[in-house]
């Protein structure tokens, strides 16, 4: 803490005339003085470190989110194979990360494209990052590879998961995040100078880095994979291939909802720091609260908007479509969430749902298949975030997030000029651009080698009885014509004073024997 100095020449002129004497006690106390100072320093570390490292936790539950809330959106003879992609975002995400996307992403002293150093964490920590950062970051990066998956579920073939996840978590999201975090990208807001527009670009915790590289991927994805089979008739009519569980959709999306206040609150990285001289209630802390409050309102307001909307549209009170509208105000208001009043968060929620709502109306109609409307979600709700914090940022907000430059330019809307909207126009542009240029041969290249789509049968008799030896459930649901099970749940029904069960009749080719129930 280097505001906590103490010298023996300025203290020993305040004791007696006894020069040695008065040396003596000056010495001591000095002494004792940086002692504790050391100490002040070493809990400030602490503090910030075990807030971080319990934000980067936070985030790793998201994980688990993605997970249930995928298991739920797809039908249950997929199930095993939606939840092993989850496990494999996470495990092959952390070894390439590891590697190499760790590198690629913060490796400084670098040039704006690309880090150079930490490959293997080697060099690393140092003084401006420790260990519990890198767990941090690998979080994020692992959350954009699982937006991913959701896009192209229920047709893809495992060994295509294996080889986007690690090309995604490992070369194409950390080049997009040194561009936007580190300190030596083109267009971070945390540079020295050259700053972008004289501002940088304000993507606070990844509506643009995160949740656009992760949706035009899986935009990419699914776009060349084509549907599946059924999601259109033949007339090109929208089928619904509904989810088969509803609790678990639920269940994710409140998991994802908690892990949201690791995502943005968590992007301070930090929480014992003071703003202007100290002594005062307002600090790092209440901006982190703050932040909290406008995830909070942004979710909300998207999710009532939703549930409102669909009814007037559609006639019915769906709990999947508010789920999806929750989200979509999360991924929205990440961008800007540290920056903006709480009052504008409303807004932004609010504009998600639409957004949502109308992207999900032009994917029917371009005959465009993604089980989990992650592209919609994450990668158009995303660019309206990034451009809604070019429009509310305040001015106060932005100069006590990113400190040493005054005369920033902030939100449009709010009296601070267009350099800062201009400059979030450019993230949504090159992020657009590098993905496309990434991901989009990538996918093309799995086609081409028929690595990318499993064939129509595996996909029609299911990926876990084809794929994954067996599945993951022991019913199935009665709606779903596309196979025929060798037993199912059944109705039981009253037949003379006795309870018989309904059985279904297995096929004459099929392995498994008849149950009752």
């Amino acid at each position: 803490m280097s505001s906590l100095s103490c010298s023996a020449s300025n203290l020993t002129p305040l004791f007696s005339s006894n020069t040695a004497n008065a040396t003596a006690m000056a010495n001591y106390l000095c002494a004792r003085f940086d002692t504790i100072a050391n100490k002040l320093s070493d809990t400030t570390y602490a503090i910030d470190n075990t807030y971080l490292l319990f934000s980067a936790f936070l985030v790793f539950a998201m994980q688990l989110g993605f997970a249930m809330l995928c298991a739920g959106s797809v039908r249950a003879k997929n199930t095993m194979n939606i939840m092993l992609t989850n496990v494999l975002d996470a495990a092959a995400g952390g070894l390439s990360y590891y590697l190499f996307g760790f590198a690629f992403a913060f490796g400084s002293p670098s040039n704006g494209f690309i880090g150079r150093h930490f490959f293997g964490l080697t060099d690393y920590p140092k003084p401006s990052g420790d260990y519990s950062f890198f767990l941090y970051q690998w979080a994020f990066a692992i959350a954009a590879a699982g937006i991913t998956s959701g896009s192209i579920a229920e047709r893809t073939q495992f060994v295509a998961y294996l080889i986007y996840s690690s090309f995604l978590t490992g070369f194409v999201y950390p080049i997009v995040s040194h561009w936007f975090w580190s300190s030596d990208g083109w267009a971070s807001p945390n540079r020295i100078d050259n700053l972008l527009f004289g501002s940088g670009v304000i993507d606070f915790a990844g509506s643009g880095v995160v949740h656009m590289v992760g949706g035009i991927a899986g935009l990419w994805g699914a776009f060349i994979e084509g549907p599946r089979v059924g999601r259109f008739d033949q007339s090109g009519r929208s089928v619904a291939l509904r989810g088969h569980s509803a609790s678990l959709v639920v269940l994710g999306s409140f998991l994802l909802w908690f892990g949201w206040y690791g995502f943005n609150p968590g992007s301070f990285l930090t929480i014992a720091k003071g703003y202007g001289d100290g002594g005062s209630y307002y600090g790092q802390w209440s901006a982190i609260g703050r932040t909290a409050v406008t995830t909070t309102l942004a979710g909300c307001t998207s999710a009532l908007t939703t549930l409102f909307s669909k009814r007037l549209l559609e006639g019915h009170w769906n709990v999947l479509d508010v789920c999806n509208g929750l989200l979509a105000g999360f991924a929205a208001i990440t961008s800007g969430c540290s920056v903006v009043e709480p009052w504008a968060a409303i807004i932004c929620g609010f504009v998600a749902s639409w957004v949502l709502i109308g992207c999900n109306k032009l994917a029917e109609k371009l005959k465009y298949d993604d089980p989990l409307e992650a592209a919609q979600l994450h990668g158009e709700c995303g660019a309206w975030g990034v451009l809604f914090t070019g429009l509310f940022a305040t001015t106060s907000y932005v100069n006590e997030v990113y400190p040493g430059q005054p005369g920033r330019p902030y939100g449009l809307f709010m009296g601070g000029g267009g350099k800062l909207l201009a400059a979030q126009i450019v993230q949504i542009l090159v992020v657009l651009g590098w993905v496309t240029a990434t991901m989009g041969p990538l996918f093309y290249l799995l086609n081409k080698m028929k690595l990318l789509r499993v064939s129509r049968d595996d996909e029609m008799a299911g990926m876990d009885l084809t794929r994954h030896g067996g599945f993951a459930y022991a019913y199935y649901d009665e709606d779903d014509q596309s196979i025929k099970h060798a037993y199912m749940m059944g109705k039981i029904e009253p037949n003379m004073g006795k309870i018989e069960p309904n059985i279904a009749t297995p096929p004459a080719n099929h392995s498994l024997p008849s149950k009752d129930v």
